[in-house]
């Protein structure tokens, strides 16, 4: 399981933009399902991608699933290079997109998030709605699977609930 503080503290410590969406945006909205890595979506300005490689370089990481050895160069130019990338870390596995299906990059989501705190740190949420927008375009079945408990947090919501899209 991954330590979500630690990658957290790495992330926010460094100033990275970024947006948690997936599992932990699900947690965040009320979901009761558990998840083992950490999702977000990233600003790809060159000083972001600077804060990210900064953020992650002392927690040793590499390609989630890649054979040992393999080559990987964690620098501004390999994130410049790529887009989205599954990376294990010693603090436990992370997502970086710099695009996700559904919901285009950092840009287009920052006007679907909101400011939450979690575990003691500030961070930005991706909204539920488009959470839930989010989860139909992956179209996986753990994701379809999770839409009817999220529809459901977000009727609650609506019937006056409070939650982190409702400031």
């Amino acid at each position: 399981m991954a330590d979500f503080r630690g990658l957290l503290e790495a992330l926010s410590g460094h100033g990275v933009e970024c947006i948690l969406i997936g599992g932990v945006a699900a947690r965040i909205h009320g979901s009761a399902r558990f998840t083992q890595d950490l999702d977000i979506v990233y600003s790809r300005s060159s000083q972001n991608l600077e804060r990210l490689v900064a953020a992650l370089a002392d927690h040793q990481p590499y390609l989630r699933g890649a054979p040992a050895g393999l080559p990987f160069r964690w620098d501004v130019p390999t994130l410049r290079m790529g887009l989205n990338f599954t990376l294990v870390t010693t603090l436990g596995d992370i997502d970086l997109l710099g695009d996700v299906p559904g919901g285009g990059g950092f840009q287009e989501l920052l006007e679907h998030s909101v400011p939450v705190e979690i575990l003691g740190l500030a961070c930005r949420c991706v909204d539920l709605p488009t959470l839930i927008r989010l989860k139909r375009a992956a179209g996986r079945p753990k994701d379809l699977e999770a839409i009817a408990e999220l529809e459901a947090i977000r009727e609650e919501t609506r019937r006056g609930g409070r939650g982190p899209d409702r400031a």
